[in-house]
């Protein structure tokens, strides 16, 4: 016996899951700010379907009203208090409105729901986007809201979605003939200002103003349509620049800097670019990477496209569009078109002389920009050759002659003394422990001028960066430095015989530690320093590894003890006294953790407590001297 199958009911009752429905309690009672940006958000899905109908029919004509104009229309029914928002996008079928709407990615809707706990009303209104409930930010002006829909599929039906905000939707089969979505908000008593044609208007100009899709109220196009990089520069006002960062990102604070390029050679190029005001971005959830747009013919091809500008310029944000990249190829292929690496090598070549002319016009402002983003030109240094000589401009540094500003390679070379034909450099924890590196006293002396690095990113940043203009740069922590100038040594205060057996007892303590203990002919105000004669890329990329906390044993190098100082004076005292001495054992520990501290690569800091504990008891046991 067989049974005929049954129909599938014409209204269905869902419940929504549990994810969903946290997120829909948050939106529907607790955020009232800025209730506005519901429409934002609708815009921005519509925008989003009209691309995707846009980048289908390139390549295929079989689709449902394939004459129908690209739109978004939007009208309002005062005495009904509804809102409708109606798109000719790709429509959706009845699955894909399960899909779409009764469902949201768990891990974006828990990441809204912990956001939002510790967030003010204003902040969490304005990440709504960003965590792909957008659609839901409806229940914060409507207490129903009704999605019909059709497919661009020939052969798709149309089909309603609605709910009321609670704990479930229905889903049904409809009717409507034409592709695209229809959204009717049936709005709150209390947002009944939104069932306005001019309020509407309002919020179009202030959020979607540049939307590439014309937006009808009536008969009648509310948005500009004509995207703002695609007008001349001079015909843009700074504020409209800011509202398209807004656009973009989300942001509520102003971009540092802003470059505006359209050009038709090399390549046909129409672009907008921005430099966030701070490195770390996001009123909820901290991101430093920006997102670069790029268009083809007025087509979205790629939501974010990395590969349109160098790494170290990732933080950038911004729309590129171009006449000349190729539609009929897959996005994947775009990104290997010669057409992109002409749009990158423009777009990178504009960056640089932008930021080199703030450079020498403001240098306020790019002593703020250099704070929050000079790592990433340090990178550019080390990993874009072909840029080098641009990037070098950007290097800001402080010395130990800068009294705490930044200053070019280019001023550090106007300032080196007589026979001096290297760049030196200290690299350190901080820059007040470089500031008092023992390596620095030779130079102090000499009044030789010293960078000081204290980046993590410096050591990378160093193996690009070999010379400057002809002078090499030299690590000052090298075993055999040859200065120019002569200053007058330091007179000793223990003699060689009695140097000698303090050497070897230090050289046992430490052990594997040290390659060699010996007098120096450098130190002037410190007790000791250790140097190497190491290769300097192997042990700045050594340096990297230990600072990022990884396992990288320090390779020995030479402990150099000024003999003129009183600590090493009483050690040798001591050890004349008694080898084994513990505080000499403690103090000579103590003397090489010190040394890697001010460096930034010691381990373990807590470690030298105890030692240090040891010390002071042993100092404090000690009886001062009677007048």
């Amino acid at each position: 016996m067989t049974t005929e199958p049954t129909e599938a009911p014409q209204v269905e009752a869902k419940t929504f899951k549990a994810e969903v429905q946290q997120v829909l309690q948050i939106l529907a009672h607790s955020l009232y700010t800025d209730r506005e940006i519901f429409l934002r958000e609708l815009i921005s899905n519509a925008s989003d379907a009209l691309n995707r109908m846009q980048f289908e029919m390139l390549t295929n004509r079989d689709v449902r009203d394939a004459e129908a104009e690209l739109a978004i229309r939007l009208s309002a029914d005062k005495e009904a208090r509804t809102v409708t928002i109606t798109d000719t996008g790709t429509g959706m079928t009845r699955e894909e409105l399960i899909d779409h709407l009764g469902t949201i990615a768990q891990s974006s809707a828990r990441a809204f729901v912990e956001k939002t706990k510790d967030a003010s009303k204003a902040t969490a209104s304005e990440m709504i986007g960003q965590f792909g409930v957008g659609f839901y930010s409806v229940f914060m002006v409507a207490d129903k809201v009704s999605v019909v829909s059709r497919s661009y599929r020939p052969e798709a039906e149309a089909a309603i979605w609605e709910s009321t905000g609670d704990d479930s939707y229905t889903i049904g089969s409809a009717e409507r003939e034409e592709r695209g979505t229809s959204i009717t908000l049936h709005l709150k008593e209390d947002a009944a200002e939104f069932a306005n044609d001019w309020r509407l208007e309002q919020i179009v100009k202030r959020h979607s103003d540049f939307v590439a899709f014309p937006i009808y109220s009536g008969d009648r196009q509310i948005n500009q349509r004509k995207a703002l990089w695609r007008r001349a520069p001079r015909e843009v006002e700074a504020e409209e620049y800011q509202n398209l960062y807004r656009q973009l990102t989300f942001e509520p604070d102003e971009p540092m800097l802003h470059v505006h390029l359209s050009t038709d050679v090399p390549v046909d190029l129409h672009s907008v670019l921005f430099i966030p005001g701070k490195r770390e971005r996001g009123l909820i959830e901290r991101r430093i990477e920006g997102k670069v747009r790029l268009y083809s013919r007025k087509v979205l091809i790629l939501e974010e496209a990395k590969d349109l500008l160098p790494a170290y310029f990732r933080f950038i944000e911004g729309v590129v569009d171009s006449e000349d990249l190729p539609l009929n190829v897959s996005r994947e292929s775009v990104q290997s078109s010669p057409v992109m690496q002409r749009i990158r090598k423009t777009l990178t070549s504009r960056l640089h002389r932008e930021l080199n002319d703030l450079a020498d016009k403001d240098a306020s402002a790019f002593k703020s920009f250099w704070q929050e983003f000079g790592v990433f030109i340090k990178e550019g240094v080390a990993t874009d050759y072909e840029s080098r000589n641009e990037l070098l401009k950007l290097l800001r540094f402080e010395t130990t002659r800068s009294e705490g500003e930044l200053a070019t390679l280019g001023q550090y070379k106007s300032r080196i003394v007589d026979g001096q034909q290297e760049i030196y450099y200290v690299l350190a924890a901080s820059p007040e422990a470089a500031a008092t590196s023992p390596h620095l006293d030779p130079f102090t002396a000499r009044g030789i001028e010293v960078v000081l690095l204290t980046d993590l990113m410096d050591g990378f940043m160093l193996s690009g960066l070999r010379e400057y203009e002809g002078l090499k740069l030299r690590n000052v922590d090298e075993a055999d430095l040859e200065l120019p100038g002569e200053v007058a040594a330091p007179e000793p205060q223990i003699s060689e015989a009695q140097f000698a057996p303090l050497a070897e007892r230090l050289a046992a303590i430490l052990g594997e530690k040290v390659k060699t203990v010996r007098a120096s002919k450098v130190l002037r105000d410190s007790p000791a320093r250790l140097v190497s004669d190491d290769d300097m890329m192997g042990r700045e990329m050594q340096r990297i590894q230990q600072m990022l906390g990884r396992e990288a044993d320090a390779a020995p190098r030479i402990l150099e003890l000024n003999l003129s100082h009183n600590l090493v004076a009483a050690l040798a005292q001591r050890v004349e006294a008694d080898v084994n001495d513990p505080i000499v054992t403690a103090a000579a520990e103590q003397l090489y953790d010190n040394a890697l501290l001010i460096e930034g690569l010691h381990q373990n800091p807590a470690a030298m407590v105890p030692r240090i504990l040891q010390l002071l008891e042993a100092a404090a046991r000690t009886q001062p001297e009677q007048a």
